[in-house]
């Protein structure tokens, strides 16, 4: 690690950001945009779109406004701050080769390149190796022109960097993985040995940075409320605004090859080792908000605050209290408290986060989010009852998918590489379901998680048929 201190030239320094959602304008954005009004320009954002998503339409439009728009904060209270945010200089039109984003990323001026492409992006294995065989990575080996992921991306983008000697950059990954910046880092290694390319290689060993890091911020999907409210408040010129709730966090290993802006100024905290931080935000936030998500929608409910009844949540506190708290070392997080804490932010309706935006991805949320605690618990020698609950949801949440009675359409971009359509027709669904290791890793072998899974899901079925 370089333990790096806040190097920003005399020069402008551009930082790219791969990804035009919402919570990079709550988050990153909105970081730097602070640290502008300290009076520290230097650094500036640009955005831009690996693919032609959803997102892209919001994208133009954030073109066609300069990269300024509205960021509505909401508090706890209810509270709501309005702030304009003007820390995006560039925005990058999508073309279908990325040129104008390969350029970018190439200028010797960008320094920072950082990323959301959700957990399921990253196309990992439950043991950290880039999945080859994937249909969408195999096709982009094949056809590298094709970009549509984040290596391919990188890999366009350096491979320019090499060939201009435009000098090293940091690789910043801000999505909700484990060790984020080694995954990261291990997933790029393993597709540029795919593609054989030995001198680009040779020269990332030296060349490029990927800190860990640790992001928070609920931000839930931009709507017409969103627009109504600020047409209220005379904010009538703003088509992309973003709303978020007011707490936010950033843990950030001090790890910078090229230099970083001053984000210490504004909150950011840059440390030694992310751990301990990651680890009590995924195994408590990240895994309870997918289980709420997948119980409210069981229950016909649409949003994340609507979710939470009193079953739902001590569902939540038990699975903290008796097996993530077993699962981690003892350290300075009281998870109880941050569980709680974790639950109030939830409860607040006017962050209206949906159970469709919160569920999706859920094939890789199941193996980075909760998976861990299983094995642990299962390796220290207990059953899990408490995080089997999560899966038993998130088994029956898939069932309803299968019968066409979920109260929304589902979204996974890894929905293709587990026959969900065989699991669910097969004559014991629940077995295929827990035996399959696309879906859990090596505990599809553990010779009790079936029937354990099975004993989850008929207390979970009980309790739900009482709700209704």
């Amino acid at each position: 690690m370089q333990n790096t201190t806040a190097i920003t030239p005399d020069t402008h320094t551009s930082w790219l950001h791969l990804g035009a959602g919402a919570f990079h304008r709550a988050h990153q954005g909105w970081y730097l945009n602070q640290l502008h009004q300290l009076g520290d320009t230097r650094w500036s954002l640009a955005l831009g779109n690996i693919r032609n998503s959803a997102s892209q339409a919001t994208l133009d439009k954030l073109g066609q406004q300069q990269g300024v728009y509205t960021l509505e904060v909401i508090s706890p209270e209810g509270d709501i701050d309005y702030q304009t945010i003007t820390a995006i200089k560039r925005v990058i039109p999508w073309d279908a080769e990325l040129k104008q984003l390969i350029a970018v990323g190439a200028a010797p001026d960008t320094k920072i390149i950082s990323f959301t492409v959700t957990e399921g992006g990253y196309f990992l294995t439950d043991k950290g190796h880039l999945d080859l065989d994937h249909p969408i990575v195999a096709q982009e080996l094949a056809e590298p022109s094709n970009i549509v992921t984040v290596y391919g991306a990188l890999v366009a983008i350096l491979r320019q960097r090499l060939a201009t000697q435009a000098g090293p950059v940091t690789l910043l990954n801000c999505d909700n993985l484990r060790h984020n910046g080694e995954c990261l880092r291990a997933g790029l290694n393993e597709y540029i040995a795919a593609l054989g390319d030995k001198a680009l290689a040779a020269w990332c060993e030296t060349a490029i940075s990927t800190p860990n890091s640790m992001v928070d911020r609920i931000t839930p999907k931009s709507d017409d409320a969103l627009l109504q409210r600020l047409k209220e408040q005379g904010i009538v010129n703003d088509q992309v605004p973003v709303a978020c709730e007011a707490f936010s966090q950033w843990v950030i290993e001090d790890d910078f090859i090229a230099g970083r802006p001053a984000l210490e100024r504004v909150g950011v905290e840059f440390v030694e080792d992310v751990i301990p931080f990651e680890e009590a935000k995924i195994r408590v936030l990240n895994a309870s908000h997918s289980g709420i998500a997948w119980a409210g929608a069981l229950l016909g409910a649409q949003s994340i605050d609507e979710s939470l009844t009193p079953q739902v949540r001590q569902w939540i506190q038990d699975y903290v209290a008796e097996d993530v708290v077993a699962a981690l070392p003892a350290g300075s997080i009281d998870l109880n408290a941050y569980c709680t804490t974790t639950l109030h932010r939830f409860s607040n309706a006017k962050v209206r986060d949906t159970n469709q935006r919160v569920s999706s991805d859920s094939i890789a949320k199941l193996q980075q989010f909760i998976l861990p605690t299983l094995k642990t618990r299962y390796q220290q020698g207990d059953v899990p009852k408490a995080t089997l609950v999560l899966v038993a949801l998130w088994y029956l949440f898939m069932q309803r998918r299968a019968a066409g009675s979920l109260p929304f359409e589902y979204q996974d971009r890894a929905i293709d590489s587990v026959p969900f359509d065989a699991i669910y027709a097969s004559e014991d669904s629940l077995q295929a379901f827990a035996q399959s290791p696309a879906l859990m890793g090596c505990l599809a072998e553990h010779p009790t998680f079936t029937e354990d899974l099975r004993s989850a899901v008929d207390n979970v079925k009980k309790i739900l048929a009482r709700t209704d």
